[in-house]
């Protein structure tokens, strides 16, 4: 097994089309905490790989995160990567881990993939728990990149414009917001809540970031989706809690698994 990241990805790429039966694949959806539910909803199952079962794969140590890569053939004929969990900086990993899953799904043939997650609200008066909103753009507070060296990456959409206004089409109703990422595990301050507010910030979360850079470097267009689980630290007044993130995640698959599906099939 390669050292190499790009390398690695190639390999997993390759057990992961060995396993599927397949060459390639259209689209990648990597499902965030509470979501893996909403991954029935996409397609009929052609084959579920475990990550363990993969080159440069960890099993998730998060509960609400499956730890299995789904194939799923859709309605429109598309073969989609569903990858039901992820690793974070949190666990112990190091970048190249959390992003191991885009690239392979890179070296895989995909050129979209679909970035989901859970994420605590910074406007509680314009967002309610439950609402998915599409992430436009995003603040890097982890303190690392997926990419070293002279590779310098424009940045000025990291999120297409054009998924989104196609998703917009298919829910009219969904906002737009800006995510910022910490590295994690403990919840923000009330304070840095407050200084997130200032900056421009409307979610708070734990992932996401690192993997939108990497899916960017492979030129993969990338459609970012929140689900708010929770007001932020400070703006209800209540204590955070990660069960509470699953429990909303619950409550809405179905909703997010119809969206999901309509989507993919409009990529």
């Amino acid at each position: 097994m390669s050292n190499d990241p790009y390398s690695l990805a190639g390999e997993a790429a390759a057990a992961l089309k060995a396993a599927a039966g397949l060459d390639t694949f259209d689209v990648a959806l990597v499902m965030g905490s509470g979501w893996v539910p909403a991954a029935d909803a996409i397609g009929r199952t052609v084959a579920e790989i475990p990550f363990t079962d993969l080159p440069g794969f960890s099993a998730p140590a998060v509960a609400g995160h499956g730890g299995r890569v789904r194939v799923v053939r859709t309605d429109a004929g598309r073969h989609a990567l569903v990858l039901l969990g992820r690793s974070h900086l949190y666990e112990g990993h190091a970048v190249g881990s959390v992003v191991h899953g885009v690239r392979t799904a890179a070296a895989a043939g995909v050129r979209t993939v679909v970035l989901t997650n859970a994420a605590g609200g910074l406007r509680p008066e314009t967002q309610q728990v439950g609402d998915p909103v599409l992430i436009s753009d995003h603040i890097n507070m982890t303190g690392v990149n997926p990419i070293t060296g002279t590779t310098f990456l424009d940045l000025t959409e990291v999120y297409s414009k054009r998924l989104r206004e196609l998703v917009q089409g298919v829910d009219p109703s969904l906002a737009e917001g800006v995510y910022v990422a910490f590295r994690g595990p403990t919840y923000e301050t009330p304070a840095e809540i407050r200084m997130l507010r200032t900056l421009g910030g409307d979610l708070i979360g734990m992932s996401t970031v690192l993997e939108a850079i990497a899916a960017r470097e492979a030129g993969l267009e990338v459609l970012g989706i929140s689900l708010v689980t929770n007001p932020a630290a400070g703006l209800a007044g209540d204590p955070l809690d990660h069960e509470e993130v699953l429990e909303v995640g619950r409550a809405t698959a179905t909703r997010m698994g119809v969206l999901l599906a309509k989507v993919v099939d409009r990529l």
